[in-house]
């Protein structure tokens, strides 16, 4: 749809997200975050130099729920398991989503006494992820008819087009970064048109993304105002989208969905940013990584990629076992709303809860030989990078559609993609995934 909605300024000159955290630690090393605690696994370097596994699997081993007394984030509880995971989400009302009891990450809202002595207004983005019902079953109701099994098969052949067009155009026999030539592009692209959102600046939403989902960033108070900035114009940019379409007859777009809905129709423009921030975050981050993944982990088990080469039916289940693998959420975060027991856990009201998806999708009893990747594994769709229950991603057929189509356009091209270079992680307690993934391309 054609629009006169312009971006800011600032987007042209403002600092990619990790780049502005690099800087500031840089400066200020005295805020790089201290983790006295062994078990402490919102700690990010574990994670950018990929060693959390072993921490994790000690904590299975003693069982599936941890208090955590001390860690810059608080006081939590890990949840550890497959089974206890699975059961704490089949609990929304004891176990609650609602950013009003602190949201679904391990993040701590500013005090009302912080935030006053300095000269702060507080700034939340209420997302229905982050709600309880029934507010949560009427928004999500709201955007559920754009990933239904009847759109997805509307959408793949502009999927597997632009995905074609990409892959052809990629250089081979030199090394290129995979994260910003093909992950980043294709789920960016993807989003642009579930938004119905001018393609020529398509490129926002992926810088929007990073600012707004990277919880690490979030712990900085320095950026705090940057940050805001930026969510704010995101939201100012999206509100002349939104006038727009209220202009309009209906079409099949996110933005005009939730305007025709009773249930959003009526949002706040926080709550409106708020929804946008899932939905981006949700459609990019993830699937974006894990674009990414399904080339490193190939790679990194050349027995299991000459099985993908030999035989494009492993293609689906590869897809199922390639998302528990990279696990492109590492957690969600409940808070529990009144004294409970979990697995002979006493937990308050009011403790924060930590779900470790990646955790989950590792156990050993349930997925044999976790740590090694298996394309034929029976039963790699018990994994729990969507979530379970109420809050299980919306958007689930959607990655698993574009992540589908991916590898099948790489099979139908021989196309291998083998690790050529810099290998850099996200250094986050709550994305998993690549900056920078340098490879190069042969033929099969």
């Amino acid at each position: 749809m054609a629009t006169q909605a312009q971006p800011a300024q600032q987007f042209r000159s403002a600092p990619i997200a990790h780049e502005a955290l690099r800087a500031h630690i840089a400066e200020h090393p005295e805020d790089a975050l201290r983790h006295p605690h062994p078990w402490d696994t919102s700690r990010s370097d574990i994670y950018v130099e990929n060693r959390w596994q072993p921490i994790f699997a000690e904590m299975r081993a003693a069982g599936p729920v941890h208090y955590i007394p001390e860690s810059p984030y608080g006081p939590y509880w890990s949840v550890v398991s497959h089974k206890a995971i699975q059961h704490t989400e089949a609990l929304p009302e004891l176990f609650s989503s609602s950013w009003e009891h602190g949201g679904i990450t391990i993040l701590n809202p500013m005090s009302d006494e912080t935030l006053a002595a300095e000269g702060r207004e507080r700034f939340e983005l209420p997302m229905f992820i982050a709600m309880d019902r029934p507010k949560h079953t009427g928004q999500r109701r709201t955007v559920a008819p754009a990933f239904t099994p009847a759109e997805m098969k509307r959408l793949e052949h502009d999927v597997r087009t632009r995905t074609g067009q990409l892959l052809d155009r990629l250089p081979h026999g030199e090394t290129f970064d995979w994260v910003s030539e093909v992950s980043i592009p294709l789920t960016t692209g993807m989003l642009a048109i579930l938004f119905g959102f001018p393609w020529e600046d398509r490129h926002l939403l992926t810088f929007w993304s990073d600012w707004a989902g990277d919880t690490e960033i979030a712990t900085v108070r320095a950026l705090d105002d940057q940050r805001m900035d930026i969510l704010r114009e995101m939201g100012a940019y999206f509100g002349q989208l939104w006038v727009e379409r209220m202009q309009a007859e209906p079409t099949p777009d996110l933005i005009s969905m939730m305007i025709h809905s009773e249930a959003m129709n009526q949002m706040d423009p926080q709550e409106f940013m708020g929804n946008l921030v899932l939905l981006i975050v949700g459609g990019n981050d993830t699937t974006r990584n894990t674009m990414s993944g399904i080339v490193h982990e190939l790679d990194r088990f050349p027995d299991q990629r000459a099985l993908f080469e030999s035989d494009a039916a492993t293609i689906p289940n590869a897809v199922q076992e390639c998302i528990r693998y990279q696990t492109p959420l590492k957690h969600m975060r409940r808070t529990c709303t009144q004294d409970t027991e979990l697995f002979g856990q006493n937990i308050a009201a009011g403790d924060k809860v930590l779900l470790w998806y990646n955790s989950a999708n590792r156990d050993e009893d349930v997925f044999e030989n976790a740590d090694a990747l298996d394309i034929t594994r029976e039963n790699a769709r018990r994994h729990l990078s969507f979530g379970y229950g109420i809050h299980r991603c919306v958007g689930a057929r959607l990655a698993e559609l574009q992540l589908r189509v991916l590898m099948e356009e790489m099979h139908a091209r021989r196309m291998r993609v083998s690790v050529a270079g810099e290998v850099e992680r996200v250094r986050a307690n709550f994305v998993e995934g690549f900056r920078r993934l340098e490879v190069e391309i042969t033929r099969f």
